[in-house]
């Protein structure tokens, strides 16, 4: 049987009309009845490289029995001269995560997939699940746009959180993943298995913690020498409660 984190997360592709530009990650989040699509704020937009699509696609599985059966379901990102879409900021600064509502009356009937819901956010600072520094995560998504092309289902890389869960590193909305990234894996889940056993989960044993936005690296870094440094930031998932209220 399928985990159904896989088909809680899908590849996002940014187009101007039919004109395709880049690939990111995101994953499907519900409160109050509502669906949402949550990613990285420079997937819909980016100022400084003018990326500046007016659409995206967003893949989902429409047969529980064959998961190759999908379909490319279109979001439009400006409605009426206006963007479509949340983006979040606090008293540090812009936040690079954005949701967007999903129209379900427009989902086709047969749609399979799962969603995070506030229920699998994990919080900072007297949470009800502690995270340690170095506990060990998954990031999910789609680096390069690699992924499992016949089942349509993303892949996994290993993480540890690298600085305390419980302060905002350096002040700023996120906190630092130890992972191998690459470009398409912006507003992938950062998630770490639910190992608490009490089923409060349900059918989706994960808890939320992030959204994987950019690598990190230092100005100074002399790249004949240096490896690069293989940090990460993540922005606190909590942001999609704000986002969605």
């Amino acid at each position: 049987m399928l985990e159904t984190v896989l088909l809680a997360t899908s590849k996002v592709a940014t187009f101007v009309d039919d004109r395709p530009l880049t690939t990111g990650s995101g994953f499907f989040f519900e409160r109050d009845g509502h669906l949402f699509l949550v990613t990285s704020r420079h997937v819909f937009i980016d100022e400084p490289s003018q990326h500046m699509p007016n659409r995206i696609e967003v893949q989902l599985h429409i047969d529980a029995d064959n998961l190759a059966a999908c379909v490319d379901f279109s979001i439009p990102l400006y409605r009426e001269g206006k963007s479509a879409w949340c983006q979040g900021e606090d008293s540090a600064g812009p936040i690079d995560v954005a949701v967007i509502e999903i129209d379900r009356d427009a989902l086709p009937p047969s749609v399979v997939n799962w969603a995070f819901t506030p229920q699998h956010i994990c919080h900072p600072r007297g949470g009800v699940h502690p995270v340690e520094i170095g506990s060990p995560l998954i990031i999910l998504g789609f680096p390069l746009g690699f992924h499992d092309t016949l089942h349509r289902i993303p892949v996994a890389r290993q993480a540890i959180v690298s600085s305390s869960f419980d302060f905002r590193f350096q002040g700023r909305g996120y906190f630092l993943t130890d992972a191998r990234t690459h470009r398409g894996t912006s507003g992938s889940p950062v998630i770490m298995r639910d190992t608490s056993g009490d089923g409060s989960l349900g059918d989706l044993p994960w808890l939320l913690l992030g959204i994987h936005s950019a690598r990190l690296d230092m100005a100074t870094r002399d790249a004949s020498a240096d490896e690069a440094l293989g940090l990460n930031c993540a922005w606190y998932a909590d942001i999609v409660m704000t986002l969605t209220d």
